[in-house]
């Protein structure tokens, strides 16, 4: 076995091509069995393997440096520079990230784990290599929809004009982003494949870059042939390869969106445990819903931002919606402005994001749509401590982020019912734009939440249980965990109310007013970061009174990988620790 003998680039150079295509295909082998059996992104990585033997063959990192764009396409990278461990033996499966990080290897430059990032990033090694009298070759590698994003533009625009030295841009088309690929730019790629990279109607000269086309994406010798040509070369230049996104899993080659990224599955069947799409979720309940608003209400529009899945538009269900569905590609920046347009001609667009990438549109958010204060619908899906744990992805922030900007109402359902029913009231609500927090902890009923004729635009909490002394306020997925911590109260004699406040940017004074009579402590429960968060809204409310406020939360720190149940430990979140706290308190 040639991969036994690699423990970085230095050893693949030494491979004659034959037994390059070999290494390829060992690469291949041990890729499949980590993300088979541990889960992962599965088709981008599949479909680069040539191109980083063939770009480790040819270049010296970590000397010459490889920006991997998003990082959705670096696990052939990992195992080809010293990292294949954690791919061939299951003991080492979490040694490594599942995104670029410098922590692990010389061989990686960046954290990277956001889209379109690549170009810019790269843009800067460049003019930090020419201002300090650098030689090396500079390589970024972007791909899977990553040009769509408005960041990978204005790289591009930046090294088409500004950078006169060695600079490579490998663009790795596979004709896929998550789902299929939108947007004019891509039509040109089209083109340029349909001509062998002759068209005269190219992109990328356009923008002032030399340009080479690789028709065959994935033949390890034509790939080593194109990045020889352009090594050390004295001027910015995009190589144009043409890959098969998935190559090697017959599954993943023939359905390229759900193989995108997956759970651990069957090599043979290709079949994912029973149990992993097992009850319902939020995301095929809000497509549903949503499709079966849009026949009666037709100004109806759901918005995705190259994620159609997060909000369950799959493709059965997108060609359902016909015109009144709508990908923009990997730009955050534009579904937000685009959704403020949209409410201001009279239509009603319904934004579904993950939390952590809401982060990429706060300033489109801010400016675009809340300050022209225009009724758009904003789900955000996915936020909180038990969601995706890779340090670029962490969804701890919307809260703070989101419930700072002026004119958004943000609420936070505790239950299937208020979900629904804020559904409902914001499609119809014309005042302001509007935010909902999509449960995180599972479709949970609660069969006695107060929903009819509630005006959701006012601050209005619900409470659940009347007390005394100890008023614990659980916020959206977070209501259930105060529940148990209610009833681990009373076994230590303490008759707590529970509050769900349901409401994340306006506080019900009324309510906060009432629990002073006859109150002395306020727990505020929050699953996202408490600096900055809802929790210190609450506190800050009682801070010139004599109540006392325990506020919990995400501390304020990046996490990477982590284990739910210790992080809960570490933030005081679990019903004992924070039953403990309580208790100490009341008797001080």
């Amino acid at each position: 076995m040639y991969l036994e003998k690699i423990n970085g680039p230095k050893d693949i150079k030494k491979l004659e091509i034959s037994e390059l295509n070999i290494l390829a295909d060992e690469t291949r082998h041990y890729l499949l069995k980590k993300v088979s059996e541990h889960g992962g992104h599965i088709g981008p990585n599949l479909g680069m393997v040539e191109a980083t033997v063939a770009l480790h063959y040819v270049f010296n990192s970590p000397e010459d440096k490889i920006v991997f764009d998003v990082s959705h396409q670096s696990y052939p990278h990992k195992i080809l520079t010293g990292r294949k461990e954690a791919f061939m033996n299951a003991e080492h499966y979490d040694d490594v990230s599942g995104y670029s990080e410098p922590s692990e290897s010389d061989h990686d430059h960046f954290v990277i784990g956001h889209t379109s990032t690549s170009v810019s990033l790269a843009c800067g090694l460049v003019k930090g290599r020419d201002l300090t009298g650098g030689k090396e070759n500079v390589i970024a590698v972007i791909g899977d929809g990553s040009l769509s994003g408005g960041e990978a533009l204005e790289g591009l625009n930046v090294a088409g004009s500004e950078l006169q030295s060695n600079f490579i841009i490998v663009v790795n088309d596979n004709q896929m982003s998550i789902a299929e690929n939108h947007g004019g730019l891509y039509k040109n790629l089209q083109l340029l494949r349909e001509t062998n990279g002759k068209a005269e109607l190219n992109f990328f000269r356009a923008m002032g870059l030399d340009y080479l086309y690789v028709d065959k994406g994935n033949d390890v010798a034509a790939l080593i042939e194109a990045f020889q040509k352009v090594k050390d070369a004295d001027h910015p230049t995009v190589v144009h390869i043409n890959t098969l996104k998935g190559k090697g899993l017959k599954f993943a080659e023939e359905n390229k969106e759900q193989w995108h990224w997956g759970f651990p599955f069957d090599l043979e069947t290709g079949k994912r445990p029973a149990n992993e799409n097992g009850g319902e979720d939020y995301a095929s309940l809000t497509a549903e819903y949503l499709l079966e608003k849009m026949e009666v209400q037709p100004e109806i529009v759901a918005m995705t931002a190259g994620t159609p899945t997060v909000m369950g538009f799959v493709k059965s269900r997108r060609d359902r919606a016909g015109k009144q569905f709508v990908d923009v590609g990997i730009a955050e920046e534009t579904a937000a402005a685009m959704a403020s347009g949209i409410a201001k001609r009279g239509g009603k667009p319904v934004w579904g994001v993950y939390s952590t990438f809401v982060q990429r549109a706060y300033d489109q958010l801010s400016q675009d749509l809340c300050i022209n204060d225009n009724p758009a619908l904003l789900l955000v899906f996915w936020g909180g401590i038990e969601s995706m744990n890779d340090v670029t992805h962490t969804c701890f922030y919307d809260i703070p982020l989101l419930a700072n900007i002026p004119n958004l109402i943000y609420m936070a359902p505790s239950c299937r019912e208020e979900y629904f029913a804020m559904m409902d009231w914001a499609l119809c609500y014309r005042e302001h734009p509007v935010a909902i927090r999509v449960p995180i902890n599972g479709v949970i009923s609660r069969k006695d939440a107060k929903t009819e004729g509630v005006d959701w635009a006012a601050p209005k909490y619900e409470i659940t249980r009347k007390g005394s002394k100890v008023a614990v306020l659980g916020l959206g997925t977070y209501y259930q965990l105060s529940s148990e911590v209610c009833d681990a109260l009373k076994a230590e004699g303490i008759e707590a109310t529970l509050v769900n406040p349901r409401i994340i940017t306006a506080l019900d004074k009324e309510v906060l007013e009432d629990l002073k009579k006859d109150h002395s402590l306020v727990v505020t429960l929050e699953d996202g970061q408490a600096e900055g968060g809802w929790g210190e809204k609450i506190a800050a409310y009682y801070g010139d009174s004599s109540m006392k406020v325990l506020v919990r939360g995400e501390r304020k720190q990046f996490e990477d990988r982590y284990d739910v149940g210790e992080l809960l430990k570490a933030n005081r979140l679990t019903v004992s620790q924070i039953v403990e706290d309580v208790v100490r308190i009341c008797e001080d």
